[in-house]
Formats: structure tokens, C-alpha cells, sequence
């Protein structure tokens, strides 16, 4: 992203917060709908909607599934510490991640370990194989680190 998409980012006012808000809330919301609820004319919250999805405010719509409803139900997060002399791969190893579809979410991180790894898998075996095939292999991983995830809350993206 740019420093002058940036600094737009900075430029939101208060029924730019407040479609950001309903959308998060519902984004299935039919236009007409956010534009009542935002108390703002059709027109004029098509085009707010479309600035924020231009200006990279809201990266995407997506639905929210239950992993366990997909025959998922359990989940990880994996810690992940690379090699002091990989460091030149962090996105390398980034991408080899998002590649996996057992993968829900990479983070990057800062502090003692590189990557936090989410897993949603049918069972332990899988995570066991994910392990195995796809970190313990991988020369530029160091360390891992699995926790379990026994429950979940899902609030949605931070506004």
C-alpha cells in the first residue's frame, strides 16, 4: 500500500466508520438497507462503499463458515521459529503457508517466535501430517510449537 493510500486510510470520516461498522456487521446488506441504516442517500453510499473498497478500507467481502460444520473440527495454531540464517525466506516461507489448504490464517510476527500457523484439520492425524510434511522437513524451520484451540470467539476485523 502506498503512503498516499495511507494516509486516505487516515481520511475516514464518521459514515465512512459507520458503513465499515453495518458492513461488519452484515455484509450481505443490501445497499438500500447500509444506506438507511447509515442515514445517507443510495447514491451516495454506493459511492462511499466503493472509495472504501478502493482505497483498500475494506479489502474484501467474505463469509464466515464453521469449520466443524466442513468436517474440520480441530484446530491449531502452530508457532513457528526459522533459522537465524533463513531469514531471507520469511516471505518464501509466508507463501509455502498460504498454499496449504489446511491453512486459515499466517501471521507474521514480532518477538520470540516468526510465524503463528492456523490449522483447521479433521483430526489430529492431519496435524500430525501438516507437521511433518510441511515444517519438520522445511530446512528453514528451527522450532515449532502446537496448542490446541478448544474454543473460539470470532468478533470480526478491529474497526
Amino acid at each position: 500500500m502506498t503512503s498516499k493510500n495511507m494516509q486516505q486510510l487516515g481520511d475516514l470520516d464518521e459514515v465512512d466508520h459507520e458503513l465499515v461498522r453495518l458492513l461488519i456487521g452484515n455484509a450481505r446488506m443490501t445497499n438500500a438497507d447500509l444506506a438507511s441504516a447509515a442515514g445517507i442517500a443510495q447514491s451516495t453510499c454506493i459511492t462511499r462503499v466503493r472509495s472504501l473498497v478502493s482505497r483498500g478500507v475494506i479489502a474484501g467481502f467474505s463469509a464466515n463458515v464453521e469449520p466443524a460444520a466442513l468436517g474440520l473440527a480441530t484446530q491449531v495454531l502452530i508457532s513457528v521459529t526459522l533459522r537465524a540464517g533463513a531469514r531471507a525466506h520469511l516471505s518464501d516461507f509466508m507463501t509455502a503457508m498460504q498454499n496449504q489448504p489446511e491453512v486459515v490464517q499466517v501471521f507474521f510476527l514480532g518477538g520470540s517466535e516468526d510465524f503463528m500457523v492456523h490449522l483447521a484439520v479433521k483430526d489430529s492425524d492431519q496435524v500430525r501430517e501438516f507437521v511433518l510434511e510441511n515444517l519438520s522437513s522445511n530446512a528453514t524451520v528451527a522450532s515449532t510449537r502446537t496448542n490446541m484451540v478448544f474454543e473460539h470467539f470470532h468478533k470480526g476485523p478491529l474497526v
